[in-house]
């Protein structure tokens, strides 16, 4: 006599696991990780905005220079003119010069030198180092 023998089921992977997984993954680095956002350092807005600078401390001027050379201020794309301005209004200010990772040297000494001719004495360049 003869014996068959059943065919075994193939297991089936489903996804509804690996969802579950992926989704509390996910909030656990989000939860855990930090975020840098320079926006939220406290910058004096310039009178060119409506806003009179306060009295007390010298204020504080964040630019930053993109990948692109491209410079701005508190988001907004910055020419040359509007550096200008926005640095005579507050003659005073300490100016900080941030460029990114990928910034090409040619925006930086663009916004170093129109941040000197407009007469910005207290002027430094600001590298982020990573924590370890």
């Amino acid at each position: 006599m003869k014996l068959a023998r059943r065919k075994r089921n193939m297991a089936l992977i489903t996804m509804t696991p690996l969802v579950d997984v992926m989704m509390i993954l996910l909030v656990f680095f989000m939860v855990t990780s930090t975020y840098l956002d320079l926006d939220m350092m406290p910058m004096v807005q310039s009178e060119a905005e409506g806003v009179a600078a306060p009295s007390g401390p010298t204020p504080t001027l964040l630019i930053r220079i993109a990948a692109s050379g491209e410079a701005r201020m508190r988001g907004r794309p910055l020419t040359a003119q509007t550096l200008a301005t926005a640095l005579q209004a507050q003659p005073r200010a300490r100016v900080l010069i941030l460029p990114s990772g990928g910034a090409n040297v040619q925006g930086l000494v663009s916004a170093i030198e129109t941040a000197t001719k407009a007469g910005a004495e207290n002027l430094r360049v600001v590298r982020l180092e990573a924590s370890e």
